[in-house]
């Protein structure tokens, strides 16, 4: 990763080299004393819309009490014997909600507008508008989970998921599509859970997007895209505009980094914003969460939830290192990796809990297209000069065409967001000097990728962090197919060399190889195996490890969202989808965490 690493100054010697600008350049982070200068400029403007409702429970143990209670909360140091020996915080609350991503700032938003006390912890910090860096290394360390380097135990899948407040709606990639037509129905017909056929999904799916401004116009398209929907062309493929939660001319490379001004419509942009200003909200940043707490009461058959406890990273001026929040209801929502393992240190014991994880695998292709075309006599005109010059592969936004296999549930194509370091972790290491070669033509080389519905699952233990995952047969038979489509789409968009990842390195350069050569070498590249480290897997999106169901014995939710085992506990992220989505699952979770708040305003209502 060092073509992440900056210097004092924020930069990197070798990115001139590879044609690369480190962060925007229309991007402007201001050092405090110019921050202090600019009075003009609103708080909002530089801190972003939440930080009315930000507290840090990393900072003075005394700040953060005062800050809460002036905000309406009731905090208190009571004797809790089954959590410590030691008195212990206790914040007063109708709701607490663990995690502010898609999932958890949905119900936030939702229980905060209508009226109750909300409290929403996440481990992560806030870095928001002029906070960020937008620079590569700082913020796979800051705002992704595991610093951008998680991976499965025996490291055949590379993962990314979001670690800060707004969870992966803060750093993911604006693909905004709405559950699959085909996916509501098996969830409804096969699963028999009748919610997704409801008139409630279909609202929740309308409200959501409505919330996100979701929207699929481009008025211009970046380099990678630009080269996907050539290629589909070319060959015949059809692409399909992807809808996006950033506005039409949200022309950005860098929101895998954060949103530098806002116009991505994030949690954080939209339903925390909520949560702040309702008044009723406050979002607590740097808590990891130690468990759930629930009881059983006098004539209940089963646990109730009241609350979580956290622990709080003080300076070892304070005695009081735990903090207890006591809730009316309880949601966790911090992702399929974090929810299970929380879930399990907390003593719940549905054998179905960390099971069933999807990942959505991925497997890539990538082509290079030069500044200056081949002197080649054999060259049509309008291909010498396309992509023009001046493009770069890591510049527009990052997803606003993908194709979609015929079958619309094996795969589908779409483009990634590869700045250096995680673009030169991915290529194949032939020696050093092959590797400086590689990352000299990084700035015109663009990536397509295969993105499986996969079949195959995994395991998460009580750590978030031990994930098992074995790769089907089927799907990695489906990847092999992408990885064909993508190296084919490659070449039809007027790529001089085509390649993919696997360690054997292999490439081709298509403008001086026969048809026949090119179509060997198609065969043999996407024939390779893809299991056995052969090559790297990615992964984007985790989902599915705490499912929802009709029954205890085959799920860890109902219908309602809420856990069977403790009444008033829910679910609201990935980990409750029934199978692997197919596609970016940000609008599923936003829609069925909508779902899941009417059933929690219900439950309020009903236990008052």
């Amino acid at each position: 990763m060092v073509k992440s690493r900056v210097d004092e100054n924020e930069e990197n010697p070798s990115w001139n080299a590879i044609g690369y600008c480190g962060p925007d350049p229309d991007f402007k982070n201001p050092s405090r004393n110019a921050q202090k200068k600019a009075q003009h400029q609103s708080k909002e403007d530089f801190y972003g819309p939440l930080y009315r409702g930000i507290y840090n429970a990393k900072s003075p143990q005394e700040i953060f009490v005062k800050s809460l209670e002036r905000t309406g909360f009731h905090v208190s140091v009571n004797s809790e014997k089954k959590i410590s020996k030691r008195p212990v915080l206790t914040i007063q609350c109708d709701v607490v909600v663990v995690g502010s991503g898609s999932g958890g700032g949905v119900v936030a938003g939702v229980l905060a507008a209508a009226g109750y006390k909300v409290v929403v912890l996440e481990k992560g910090d806030y870095y928001a508008r002029k906070n960020l860096s937008l620079l590569e290394g700082p913020t796979l360390d800051q705002m992704y989970e595991g610093a951008g380097l998680l991976s499965t135990r025996d490291l055949g899948v590379m993962i990314l998921a979001g670690s800060t407040v707004g969870g992966g709606s803060t750093i993911n990639w604006s693909a905004s599509i709405r559950t699959p037509p085909h996916v509501i129905q098996e969830w409804a017909n096969v699963h028999e859970l009748e919610i997704f056929n409801s008139t409630l999904f279909k609202e929740a799916l309308d409200v959501v997007c409505k919330k996100m401004e979701v929207q699929n116009e481009i008025t211009e398209e970046g380099f990678s895209n630009a080269v996907l929907r050539k290629g589909c062309k070319e060959l015949g493929y059809t692409t399909v505009d992807i809808p996006r939660n950033a506005p039409v001319d949200h022309f950005c490379g860098w929101c895998c980094f954060g949103c530098k001004d806002g116009r991505k419509n994030s949690t954080c942009e939209t339903w925390l914003k909520d949560v702040v200003d309702s008044g009723n909200g406050a979002i607590l940043t740097g808590c990891e969460v130690e468990k759930v707490l629930y009881e059983r009461k006098r004539g209940r058959d089963r646990e109730t939830a009241n609350g979580v406890v956290f622990k709080l990273k003080t300076d070892g001026s304070s005695n009081h290192d735990l903090c207890v929040v006591k809730a009316k209801a309880t949601i966790i929502a911090c992702g399929a990796l974090n929810t299970p393992a929380l879930l399990k240190k907390s003593g719940l014991t549905n054998p179905n809990i960390g099971r069933n994880l999807h990942l959505h695998p991925v497997v890539m292709a990538w082509g290079y297209f030069p500044e200056e075309p081949l002197s080649s006599p054999l060259l049509l005109e309008e291909e010498k000069v396309w992509p023009e010059k001046d493009r770069k592969s890591y510049e527009g936004s990052i997803m606003t065409t993908m194709s979609i296999d015929e079958s619309k549930s094996r795969f589908v194509i779409q483009t990634p967001s590869l700045h250096p370091g995680i673009f030169a972790t991915l290529m194949p290491w032939i020696s050093g000097l092959d590797m400086k070669h590689r990352m000299t033509k990084f700035s015109r080389t663009t990536h397509l990728f295969a993105l499986a519905r996969d079949v195959g699952s995994g395991t998460i233990s009580n750590d978030p962090f031990d994930i098992k995952y074995k790769l089907d047969s089927i799907d990695e038979s489906n990847l092999k197919k992408g990885l064909e489509k993508t190296l084919r789409i490659l070449k039809a968009a007027g790529a001089e060399e085509i390649g993919t990842h696997h360690h054997s390195g292999a490439r081709i350069n298509v403008k001086k190889t026969s048809n026949h050569e090119f179509e060997k070498f198609v065969k043999r590249e996407s024939s390779r195996d893809i299991r056995g480290l052969s090559m790297p897997v990615a992964s984007a999106h985790q989902m599915g490890s705490c499912k929802m169901g009709v029954s205890p014995r085959t799920s860890v939710v109902n219908q309602r969202g809420e856990i069977w085992e403790v009444e008033g506990l829910y679910l609201a992220d990935s980990s409750v989808f029934p199978t692997a989505l197919g596609v970016n699952p940000m609008v599923t979770v936003q829609a069925i965490a909508y779902c899941t708040s009417s059933s929690i305003l219900e439950y309020l209502k009903r236990i008052k």
